[in-house]
């Protein structure tokens, strides 16, 4: 498995912009540029740190994800239903069941980027809410 070039330079991230400022230049610009797509494709979405990468959740549930490696950019599609119903537009940078990979010798596809989180969001407002975890206080009687 490869580094993440984020690397532990002060520990896990707490937020998204701490995450891209310990990127090298260039790397940085082109993640700022996937955030700024993502964020206009899903303005309501929460940018989050989550399993140490930078995450929009949206409704309360993880909408898609980045990360920086040494060689390409992770995007984290979070969906199965989505990355089927697009298996054509994104073959060429398919890694596993909900991951893109993006060459960082290749400008990123935001058009694309921009049609999966619509998509995304699409799936996630069709779905039943979430049920609001309750917590139960069970009362015991000594005696």
């Amino acid at each position: 498995m490869e580094k993440k070039t984020s690397g532990s330079k002060g520990g896990v991230p707490k937020t998204v912009n701490e995450y891209l400022a310990r990127l090298p230049k260039s790397t940085r610009d082109a993640l700022e540029r996937l955030r700024k797509t993502i964020k206009s494709a899903a303005p309501k979405a929460t940018e989050v740190i989550s399993y140490q990468i930078p995450v929009y959740k949206y409704g309360g549930r993880p909408l898609v994800g980045f990360a920086a490696y040494k060689n390409h950019y992770g995007f984290y599609l979070m969906s199965f239903a989505i990355m089927k119903a697009f298996d054509e537009e994104v073959k060429n940078y398919r890694s596993s069941k909900f991951t893109l990979q993006f060459p960082v010798d290749e400008p990123v596809p935001l058009a694309l980027v921009k049609k999966l989180v619509k998509a995304r969001i699409a799936e996630v407002d069709a779905r039943p809410p979430q049920a609001a975890t309750k917590l139960k206080l069970v009362r015991t009687r000594r005696g």
